[in-house]
């Protein structure tokens, strides 16, 4: 007689990837629901990537054509923003826009993040008379206005789009380091460093996979409300006429224009609200990022 097995049989896993998968997902969404400012700042940065990318499907004008019999048109049927000075549809060129300025912003802080956080962890995990040098050299980018310095750099460099971001860079990744080192600092001395270090692991392998993941969480809330800082300044280099060509759709020169001619003010109203809902919704997701990493404000909330 054959034996019978008593024990239970094991439950199976299959499903635990989807059921993590649907708890992370309605986390985000209680997350956000409890937030209204959240869900309002993810729909409008939804709305213009998605608008940005399907741009050239969704605009009913070439937003580089020009027609001078309909130049200086207000809004109306055929034009829904209506025409600038030289005849060009407003609305094509706003959302042709998007998909100039917030690839721009986005290089920036993604470059300047890289930058920064490499140095600013090199100089807290390092310290001494490296860290001294390198903190002394991140001061002097500091002590200059953002703008003011970003315009001396970009004006040095001649106006181009590639030259704006190069210029946003270089003044924008002090920020991350010290705000990367002050992080290193105090993370280098718990013990769950020091137990990585008394067990013979290298240090870069510490600084780079146990002090550093550690240290990302302020940097990725500073991160995202730049964004915002990030395309807004952009804009202002190409007002001022240091950001791309004349003819090319960005929000920050269709203003430039628009201040030419102030009585149309529908040429400089569109772009400018564009700017404001993207800094908005920006500025709105870094805020709730930040609750979210903290603690004590998620318990808060």
């Amino acid at each position: 007689m054959s034996a019978v097995s008593t024990a239970s049989p094991r439950p199976s896993t299959v499903g635990a990837p989807v059921r993590l998968q649907k708890s992370a997902a309605a986390t985000t969404w209680s997350f956000l629901r409890a937030n209204p400012l959240a869900l309002i700042g993810v729909t409008l940065v939804i709305f213009w990537v998605v608008v940005s990318l399907t741009a050239p499907w969704l605009v009913p004008f070439s937003p580089t054509q020009q027609s001078i019999p309909d130049r200086l048109q207000p809004p109306s049927a055929a034009h829904w923003f209506g025409t600038d000075q030289l005849g060009r549809d407003v609305f094509s060129r706003v959302l042709y826009g998007g998909r100039l300025s917030l690839p721009a912003g986005i290089a920036v802080i993604v470059i300047a993040g890289i930058v920064g956080t490499i140095v600013g962890a090199l100089a807290g995990y390092i310290g001494g008379w490296f860290d001294e040098v390198l903190m002394r050299v991140t001061e002097v980018f500091i002590a200059f206005p953002t703008i003011i310095l970003a315009m001396a750099i970009a004006a040095a460099l001649g106006p181009s789009l590639i030259n704006a971001i190069l210029a946003m860079v270089v003044v924008w990744w002090p920020n991350y380091a010290r705000v990367v080192r002050a992080l290193v600092l105090s993370v280098k001395s718990r013990d769950f460093v020091e137990a990585s270090a008394a067990i013979g692991t290298r240090r870069t392998r510490i600084l780079w996979r146990t002090v550093l993941p550690n240290c990302l969480a302020p940097a990725i809330v500073l991160a995202t409300i730049d964004l915002g800082n990030a395309i807004l300044i952009f804009a202002g280099l190409s007002f001022l006429g240091l950001g791309p060509p004349p003819n090319t759709p960005e929000w920050g020169r269709m203003i430039a224009d628009g201040i030419e001619y102030f009585d149309q003010w529908w040429i400089a109203a569109f772009p400018g609200l564009a700017i404001f809902t993207v800094v908005m919704a920006f500025n709105f997701i870094g805020d709730a990022i930040r609750d979210a990493l903290d603690p004590r404000l998620r318990k808060t909330l």
